[in-house]
This record gives C-alpha cells, structure tokens and sequence, in this order.
C-alpha cells in the first residue's frame, strides 16, 4: 500500500475530506459531520486506504479543534494551511469553479508537495487556558473601545466643554457622568458638593476633578435639543464601561494566575518591556513551543518583524516590511519594544542609534523588536532569564 495525504476542508457544522494517493488521484472524498463518531469513522476509512497517512487542514482551531483533536490523539501528522494559501493555490489548478471538494482536494496535494508546512500540536493546558483567556479579553477591550468612542459622541453633542477635559480611560471622569452629564446639574450641585459627592464614591483627586467640571459647567449655559434623552445615554454609556472595566481586570488577574504557572513564565517577564499580559499573549499566538518554529529567523518572520527581500532583475538588496505575519504576535513584539525604550537603557541606545542612521519612529522600533526577538529565542533556548550582562560576558 502507498503513502495518503488527506485534506480537510473544515466548516462549523460539517467537513469534506478528499484523500490522494501518490499520483493525486482522489481515493476518497467524503462529507462528515463535525462530531466524533463520524470523524472516528472517517479516520478508519481513510487510515484504511494506505500505510502512512499525512494530514492537512485550513483551519488551526474553533469549528476544526474536535477533528484536530481526535487526529493528534491517534497520532496522526496534521499540518496546517492557511485558507489565504489554499485560495491562492486553487489558481493554478483546472477550473474556475469553488467547491468544498475541490478546496480539501486543493488541500490534500499542498501537503503532499510542499515541505515548508508547520504541523499541528497540542499544546498543554496552560498555553490553551491563556488563549481563552487573551481572546476573550481582546473582545472585551475592543467592546470598551467601542463604548468609550460612542460615550465620547454623546457627550460632545450634549456638553462638548466636559468632554474636552476628560479623560475616559479613568474610572473617576467615568463616575462623575454617571451622576452629572449637564452644565445645569453640575451648577446646581455646586463644587463642595460635588466633591464631597465624588469622595464618597472613593475617587481619587475629587478636588480636581470637581474643579475641572464645575469650571466647564460655568462656560456653558445653553440647552441643547434633546438633552434629556442625551443624558441619560451619557449615564448608561459611563456604567458599561465601568463595568466592562471591572470585567478586564478580573480577566487579568485569572491570565496573571494562570500565566504564572507556565514553566516560561520567569524568562518571558524577565524581558524588559514584557509584562504578564503581553507574556500571555506571546505563549498564546505561539503556543509556548519554540522547536516548532526551528530558528529565531522563522519565529521574528511569524512575527512580521523581519523585513523580506523584494528582487527583481538586477534589481536587489531591496526590502519591504512582510506582508503575511501573525498580527497579534507582531503587537506583543512591538508593543514590549516601545515599553523596552523608556524602562531599559541598552534598548533606549539601540532605538537611538537607529534614529541617528536616519530610520523613522516605527522603522527603529520594528528594528529593536527584530534584535529582541534573538534576545528571548536565547532565553527561552537555554531557560534562564534577562541579565543585562550575558554569563559568557562575565566568564570572559
């Protein structure tokens, strides 16, 4: 018997699967449901049809895990193919048409061609625990992105002076407009007032705060046309967001105690600028397995923090920022490396000497992120955390 590549195409509530043989003719295609007996019945079949079966998949997680699952389990070779590559690949072969039969045939022959594919791996509990837990706080920060910016219009179009002053990422500003949201209110209410109003609720800086609105209360005596509704928006809109305030920071503190855990958890915070939730976001995007990705190279590429050549003709040494990377990796590296710049000297140097060779702000800080990159392959290769002063240095 040969060797089989099957490919699964996978969806949320079915798969198809085409398996080929050697020369790429189809020995199988097959419609399952996405539950375990058909899908243990599916690898049956197709484990059936030769002895070594290699696995290929467009999907790394979600509606795939349950087949991903049961396929590494049976220890079976599972890679993963992006649907962009699939979709560029299904190009080059006969027939304009789409199909999923045609997209797991598509498939199937990349991973019987192609050698640059990453397989796929389970990853133990508390890498997986933190990718619940960092994706479901991306939802709610961009939910309080989104709450702030709509809080923000409504109070401009009631009292633009107010709005102007505060600041809403802070809980205090967000206290206040659930209580006051017009310029008459505020004056009624009078400074003491408020700022005993304020301290009671344990905002800090009341006086402050107090001041600032009572001032911008006495620039604005006029009511504007829908007032009364707008009001009250400005006072539901303050109460989700802090209570979506309070929702992030109980998710933190759940990714601290789980992170902390991690075996890695001493090297990666080790790094300057690397903190408990951009650390939870790197094993996240990575999977906290770094003999998967082979060289720091590959990893600050998956990273899009390594430049690629664009030749042509004679036409070389040209470089362009990549275009295919993993996005929210690529944030954790840049974001750490603007942290690096204001709390580690020797990353300060590094982002100045490049700015001296003429680069732009995010070109300096991409290349610092580059550089550190190398600097945590090394750290967590050999298991031991940041020094700024290397052990080979000191034995020299």
């Amino acid at each position: 018997m040969a060797a089989i590549w099957a490919g699964i195409d996978a969806g949320k509530t079915h798969h198809h699967c085409v398996a080929i043989d050697e020369s790429g003719r189809r020995v199988l295609s097959r419609r399952v449901a996405n539950d375990e007996p058909e899908l243990l019945e599916l690898l049956t079949d197709v484990l059936a049809l030769g002895d070594e079966v290699t696995w290929g998949i467009d999907l790394a997680d979600g509606g795939a895990a349950l087949v991903i699952t049961i396929l590494v389990q049976h220890d079976q070779l599972v890679h993963y193919i992006s649907g962009r590559a699939i979709h560029r690949a299904s190009e080059s072969y006969r027939g304009e048409g789409k199909t999923d039969a045609k997209d797991a045939a598509v498939i199937a022959d990349q991973v019987r061609i192609r050698r640059d594919l990453h397989p796929l791996r389970t990853g133990d509990e508390t890498v997986t625990d933190l990718k619940i837990l960092t994706g479901r706080r991306m939802d709610l920060v961009a939910d309080r992105t989104r709450t702030v910016n709509r809080l923000r219009a409504q109070l401009a179009g009631l009292f633009p002076g107010l709005e102007r002053v505060l600041d809403l990422t802070n809980t205090g500003p967000l206290v206040l407009l659930t209580g006051y949201q017009t310029p008459a209110a505020l004056r009624r209410t009078g400074k003491k007032r408020l700022e005993t109003w304020l301290r009671n609720r344990r905002v800090l800086r009341a006086d402050r705060l107090a001041e600032t609105a009572w001032q911008a209360a006495g620039r604005q005596h006029t009511s504007l046309p829908g007032e009364k509704l707008t009001a009250q928006m400005v006072h539901t809109l303050a109460g989700e967001v802090i209570a979506l305030n309070q929702q992030v920071g109980e998710i933190d503190k759940a990714i601290e105690a789980r992170f902390r855990e991690h075996r890695d958890f001493e090297v990666i915070t080790s790094m300057p600028g690397m903190g408990i939730i951009l650390g939870a976001e790197f094993l996240a995007a990575t999977g906290g397995d770094m003999t998967a990705f082979g060289t720091a190279d590959r990893l600050a590429g998956f990273g899009g923090v390594a430049p690629v050549p664009r030749d042509s003709g004679k036409i070389s040494g040209n470089l362009r920022r990549p275009r295919r990377y993993n996005r929210r990796l690529q944030r954790v590296f840049y974001t750490s490396a603007l942290f690096s710049i204001h709390h580690c000297d020797e990353s300060r140097r590094f982002y100045e000497r490049k700015r001296a060779e003429g680069k732009h702000h995010i070109q300096a800080v991409l290349a610092l992120a580059r550089r550190r990159v190398n600097v945590l392959w090394a750290l967590l290769r050999d298991g031991r955390a940041y020094e700024l002063t290397p052990p080979t240095a000191r034995a020299a």
